[in-house]
């Protein structure tokens, strides 16, 4: 299993917990934004079949998903975590709080990641063989040089995460659509990591 698997797994997982975020009690903002979540969660879910190969690779289907997450990313995103609503049954992060800025940015890049996996879905999969423009190999994009790790990708002056460094969006939908898709899971993965807590 090489890496962009990996990641693509460890995302599939959090797509299924994200299914337990429509119980507890929830109600107003919070259970608005654990069903937003669990729409992404499904939709990411969907996609981490596609790109493992399980089921066929279909674009359109790939289009719906992007729309989705585009949906529900962003300041559609950020809108729905007002001050004073962490503690159960939300499972955020005071971080969140502390850290605004940081999550701002971290929404902002999943829903551009997630308009780029919708321009890009015509473009099939790298490991289909396809014509990758002369983009990384799997190894060179998850190792290395080829791809930033969370501390990079989560800091506020640079890297992939920081906004002088990110992609153009006509690039990223010039890219084979699991790339893209890499990416969008990976973002998810960041803001996952720092800001929501673990259950146990």
């Amino acid at each position: 299993m090489n890496k962009i698997e990996l990641t693509i797994g460890a995302v599939f997982s959090l797509a299924i917990t994200g299914a337990a975020l429509a119980h507890g009690g929830a109600t107003g903002v919070v259970k608005e934004r654990m069903d937003g979540m669990m729409a992404m969660g499904n939709a990411v879910k969907s996609l981490s079949s596609m790109m493992r190969g399980d089921v066929d690779y279909n674009a359109d289907v790939v289009k719906t998903n992007a729309q989705t997450i585009q949906q529900h990313a962003g300041e559609t995103l950020t809108k729905l975590f007002p001050e004073g609503t962490d503690g159960a049954p939300s499972e955020a992060k005071p971080e969140i709080w502390s850290d605004w800025s940081e999550f701002e940015i971290l929404a902002k890049q999943l829903e551009t990641y997630a308009v780029a996996l919708e321009a890009a879905a015509p473009n099939g999969l790298m490991m289909q063989g396809q014509n990758n423009g002369g983009m990384m190999d799997s190894s060179d994009m998850m190792s290395g040089s080829g791809m930033m790790d969370s501390s990079d990708m989560m800091g506020s002056t640079g890297g992939m995460m920081g906004g002088s460094q990110m992609m153009d969006p006509e690039e990223l939908a010039n890219m084979p659509a699991d790339g893209v898709f890499n990416m969008l899971a990976q973002t998810c993965a960041s803001c996952h990591g720092k800001f929501r807590v673990e259950k146990k």
